[in-house]
């Protein structure tokens, strides 16, 4: 289900907060996944800033195209055969966002609305469904 555009506009909003200090955010985001999904810490770098600054460039891209997600469908694709092969699972998609969440509730305090979370979980279901289906996580 395509994001309305009132909720592509939260998620913008919202991300620019995090842009403001993406060194912290990133560290942050990478701790509260790995506190919700231990079993995934060995699967990334000991580097957590590089790590984080990785995931904040691909998140800044998939926020950058919410309005036309058809303009990065090969990074998508290309992400999820990433993940596929680092052994991630579907079932780490709800850890991950949850950590996403987190962070920004972190960043906004009381800015980060009842709306903005609905759209963030709204927007991250949606890319977390196409990345898992394009990059056949889960399929063997």
């Amino acid at each position: 289900m395509p994001l309305e555009p009132q909720q592509i506009d939260l998620i913008r909003e919202s991300f620019d907060v995090l842009k403001k200090n993406p060194n912290r955010r990133s560290v942050e985001f990478y701790q509260a996944f790995f506190a919700r999904a231990p079993e995934v810490k060995g699967m990334f770098r000991e580097d957590l800033e590089g790590q984080g600054m990785r995931f904040l460039t691909t998140l800044s891209l998939i926020v950058g195209h919410l309005d036309r997600p058809e303009a990065i469908d090969s990074r998508l694709e290309e992400l999820g055969h990433t993940h596929r092969a680092m052994g991630v699972t579907p079932e780490q998609f709800g850890p991950m966002g949850e950590a996403l969440i987190e962070v920004l509730e972190n960043a906004l305090g009381e800015g980060f609305t009842a709306e903005a979370r609905k759209a963030w979980e709204a927007g991250f279901a949606e890319i977390s469904q196409f990345v898992i289906a394009k990059g056949g996580i889960g399929a063997d």
